[in-house]
């Protein structure tokens, strides 16, 4: 099936530019609001179905977090933090300007809007009503069971693969958000059912997890793939690592669907970020999977210099519609926001810093990272096929319940300890929460 003849679903909530985290914090959810204008000013919207996500309720939060923490994010409110220290230290948040995650007026809302989204867009995906979903205002990778981290909240990530789960045998998980994906590999680090992969900068940097021996556990082992970057990072080394390992992975795991979390702070120029991808660069990540022909979920993530998140997001749209846009912002995009009177171009300049990351060690990665050691599905046994029923669940059952996807995603300990607070931070970007106790510096996502 050819990119164009495919049909895409975009999930988008005219509300979800109104939230803002307070206290000049980089996290802007108006990014979402900017990507959808480019892509309607492009005439984009024709050609997909365009819905409004469905909030989540507390119930289907909790089939991933856990039930004190949502009562909590239900709960709290900037006029309440004062009394709510203890757990607001316990939860990983804190008071707008001080903290990565703050206590903002509506968050609540905002986390039941774009995990909507997500799970929304999975659905789709399983009902085969899409073959293509997006949710830009998804990806909340770093959001843990317990606890928000990185500006994340709620992990729609987790909660759009559990969705999945319930259709396909095997979900691939595709991380290049410039942070490592660390609060989805927590999730499936002990199933096989999931496989994760990302590629990310590494070393005193946020998170601090996602080293190249991090390959999952017990059942999950050799389900997740880390691919540990440098600063500099432009697009023909990325290319040269993304695609043999991306094609070693998809031959041997055969995934019955993809998840992508696509952050735009991996591009060159990005105010937390320290790549230098093109949009071309970037895009052909999405490009080259979707060559594989199965269902796709392409959500959001990280992104701070918002002109150029919009820029990416909308052209990945339109490359996966197979449209090549122009590269002329049209006149409907430049007479509603003043935001891209830089150029006034969708597509952005790479800079001429340099890439640290030297050839012999690409090479060595691939070397170790082309040789995936999961079992190549047997002919007939490919997840999800049609007239198989789903694999039991990738986590144990709980309250009796049995098979599905399974009623919670219980953190895997070697994981979570890899995580714990006062980990490195993205150290000289211009992100600065002040004390923020045990949330500990700069978080970017």
């Amino acid at each position: 099936m050819k990119a164009a003849e495919k049909t895409v679903a975009y999930f988008y909530d005219e509300e979800i530019g109104n939230f803002d985290y307070g206290g000049g914090n980089p996290m802007r959810p108006h990014r979402a609001r900017l990507a959808y204008t480019l892509v309607d000013s492009y005439g984009l919207t024709k050609k997909m179905i365009l819905q409004r996500p469905r909030p989540r309720e507390f119930e289907e939060l909790t089939v991933f977090h856990a039930d004190d923490y949502i009562n909590f994010l239900r709960g709290v409110t900037p006029n309440t933090v004062d009394e709510n220290m203890t757990q607001l230290r316990r939860f990983n948040m804190g008071i707008a300007g001080e903290a990565d995650c703050p206590v903002f007026d509506g968050m609540y809302e905002y986390c039941q809007t774009y995990s909507g989204g997500s799970v929304d867009g999975a659905a789709q995906l399983a009902s085969g009503n899409a073959q293509i979903a997006f949710n830009w205002s998804g990806g909340m990778h770093h959001a843990k069971k317990a606890e928000a981290s990185g500006f994340c909240y709620i992990n729609d990530i987790v909660m759009a693969i559990l969705e999945l789960l319930k259709t396909y045998n095997r979900v691939l998980y595709v991380d290049i958000d410039i942070h490592h994906g660390d609060g989805v590999e927590e999730a499936f680090y002990l199933t096989d059912r999931v496989m994760t992969v990302s590629f990310h900068k590494y070393g005193e940097f946020f998170p601090g997890t996602g080293a190249l021996d991090d390959i999952g556990y017990s059942k999950g082992k050799y389900y997740t793939v880390n691919v540990p970057l440098k600063d500099g990072m432009d697009d023909d080394s990325y290319r040269l690592l993304y695609e043999p390992i991306m094609q070693k992975v998809m031959e041997l795991y055969q995934p019955g669907a993809i998840v992508m979390c696509c952050g735009a702070d991996s591009l060159s120029g990005d105010r937390l970020g320290c790549f230098n991808l093109s949009l071309e660069g970037h895009s052909n990540c999405l490009e080259f999977l979707a060559k594989f022909n199965v269902p796709m979920l392409i959500l959001g993530g990280g992104g701070y210099t918002l002109r150029n998140v919009a820029r990416c997001w909308c052209y990945e749209t339109g490359r996966m519609m197979g449209i090549d846009l122009p590269d002329g912002l049209p006149e409907k995009a430049l007479d509603t926001f003043n935001m891209y009177l830089d150029t006034q171009r969708l597509r952005i300049a790479v800079s001429n810093m340099k890439n640290a990351n030297e050839r012999a060690e690409l090479e060595a990665i691939k070397e170790i990272k082309a040789e995936v050691k999961v079992e190549p599905r047997q002919p007939g046994s490919a997840p999800g096929s049609a007239g198989g029923a789903p694999a039991p669940g990738p986590f144990p059952a709980a309250n009796g319940s049995g098979g599905g996807a399974g009623p919670a995603a219980a953190p895997a300990a070697d994981a979570a300890a890899a995580t714990a607070a006062g980990g490195p931070t993205a150290a000289g970007m211009d992100w600065q929460p002040g004390q923020a106790g045990s949330n500990g510096g700069a978080a970017p996502q």
